[in-house]
């Protein structure tokens, strides 16, 4: 939509920013859940890796201790077990986690901690077990004591001999470190895995290895077949949740934000203060002639605007807008700057005299700073130069308390003030009877109507006699035709103002209108 139909239809930019809100909102929206999650799935990755690292180092240990329990005793394999018993079950009481620790020789086991002395192949205890190697270890589903409770089997060999050496079963459950997974519910078990063995957490049954789940993560053992493993997925169906409402509620948050910020920086009214920043306007002068020899007398200041990609505004679209925004008063200020501007220029080529009229709103005229403002403008002005007069719009007219008062500052401050757009309001006779009016403008709407056999004309008759009753001077506006100027003139119109005699000019432009009109002289 142009700039120009922006202005008058406002509720526009609302529904526009209203939809870059929430595409930004929902860009946001996106990107947030997508960082967030990222960031959570990175997070959850670490906290399992330390979990696993954490429950393997808490199984090392116990392991290392029960390795340093075990290497002194490996001279005991030498000796009768009537010898060594006592010692074995004073060990391996005080150990902790051990069940038994059994002496080996030749590949038999002869003597217990928790039996004594007895004799079987190691391999009917261990059958996996590999007393070749220095270490082995190996998961049991239960021992001969404990028939169903799992275990691990600690394989340990004296140096230089053939499968002689020493066994021993420890307790083994997941149950600690279980409970430190149920912190995290996204992990739904995990595995203590022993060469082609697990025990599994929850049930602490030993399983083949090839029967477990997939696998999320997991760790080895330092030089060793063991490795714990964790099940499950990385993120919970809480971490998605809360990043969904997290997300729609930072989302929410920013449309908002964003709403705000376009807002200020689209609305129209900050375009028209970009606009007097920027240099966008401009003072059009459309002359005002006499009416019975069509001799320019006087001009008015046109505001105009600019805009670098929409073009020229209409005035009614900025300055309405503008009133309706409380913007009228720095644009009235700014109409004051341009005209002082101009001027400079304008009093060197224009006579002495020449009317110089302004279209001022009667919310600056209600303003406190409005006495301050013309001052300061005419300052500035040139000197003795021009005749001012205001024009004010009859809709729109000032509040009667203060009404009265600021026009009488004005006639003493040697200030005319015409009555614009006059007819089109429904109060007009009450303001011509109240205040001390020195022009009536006739709005163009009665001036197209003339010769159009409409009602108006008769209308148009009767302001025009009353202004000759309350010996008002009288501006038509809009004239278009030489039949129109001939009808005003017939009925008394004192000035004309339209397209017939000249458009609103470039102050450049206007000086060579009036050099044109003083040769036709």
């Amino acid at each position: 939509m142009p700039l120009s139909g922006t202005l008058k239809h406002h509720s526009s930019y609302s529904r526009r920013i209203a939809w870059h809100s929430a595409i930004i909102g929902a860009a946001f929206f996106l990107l947030f859940v997508t960082v967030l999650l990222t960031l959570t799935w990175q997070k959850r990755v670490q906290q399992h890796e330390q979990l696993l690292a954490h429950s393997r180092d808490d199984l090392q240990q116990v392991i290392a201790s029960l390795v340093d329990t075990l290497y002194p005793l490996q001279q005991y394999t030498q000796l009768a077990c009537n010898n060594v018993s006592r010692e074995l079950t004073s060990r391996a009481a005080f150990a902790g986690n051990i069940r038994a620790i059994l002496l080996v020789r030749d590949g038999n086991a002869y003597c217990s901690s928790a039996t004594g002395a007895f004799l079987m192949p190691a391999n009917d205890i261990s059958p996996e077990s590999e007393l070749e190697r220095d270490r082995d270890m190996r998961l049991l589903e239960g021992t001969p004591l404990l028939p169903k409770k799992p275990a691990l089997v600690l394989w340990v060999k004296n140096p230089g001999s053939a499968e002689t050496g020493l066994f021993a079963t420890m307790n083994i459950s997941l149950t600690p470190y279980q409970l430190l997974a149920s912190y995290h519910p996204e992990i739904t078990g995990m595995a203590l895995v022993v060469g082609n063995k697990a025990l599994l957490s929850g049930s602490n049954n030993v399983v083949r290895a090839s029967d477990l789940p997939a696998s999320l993560h997991e760790i080895a053992f330092n030089n060793s077949d063991l490795r714990f493993v964790l099940f499950g997925t990385t993120l919970a169906p809480r971490d998605y949740s809360l990043t969904l409402l997290t997300g729609i509620l930072f989302s929410l948050l920013i449309s908002a934000l964003s709403g705000l910020l376009l807002t200020r920086h689209q609305r129209p009214g900050k375009e028209i203060m970009q606009g007097i920043k920027r240099g966008q306007f401009h003072v059009e002068y459309q002359p005002l002639v006499t009416a019975h020899d069509g001799q320019p007398y006087g001009v008015e200041a046109l505001l105009r605007w600019t805009h670098p990609t929409e073009g020229m505004i209409p005035p009614d679209a900025f300055i309405s807008y503008a009133e309706a925004q409380n913007l009228i008063i720095p644009l009235t200020q700014h109409l004051f700057t341009l005209v002082a501007r101009d001027a400079q220029f304008l009093c060197k080529q224009l006579p002495r005299g020449t009317r110089l009229s302004l279209n001022l709103s009667p919310l600056h005229l209600a303003s406190e700073s409005f006495r301050r403002d013309v001052q300061a403008w005419i300052n500035i002005m040139p000197t003795d130069h021009f005749n001012y007069v205001f024009e004010i719009t009859e809709r729109s007219m000032v509040g009667e308390k203060s009404a009265g008062e600021i026009f009488a500052w004005l006639h003493e401050n040697n200030f005319k003030i015409a009555i614009d757009d006059f007819g089109t309001g429904h109060s007009a006779l009450i303001y011509l009877e109240k205040y001390p009016f020195d022009y009536l403008k006739i709005d163009r709407g009665f001036v197209q109507s003339i010769g159009t056999e409409t009602v108006t004309s008769p209308v148009l008759d009767a302001v025009l006699l009353l202004a000759k009753k309350l010996n008002l001077k009288t501006v038509a506006e809009g004239v278009e035709t030489g039949d129109q100027a001939a009808w005003l003139v017939n009925r008394g119109v004192t000035h004309l103002q339209g397209y017939l005699f000249s458009r609103p000019l470039r102050p450049e432009n206007l000086v060579s209108y009036y050099q044109r009109q003083r040769a036709l002289s």
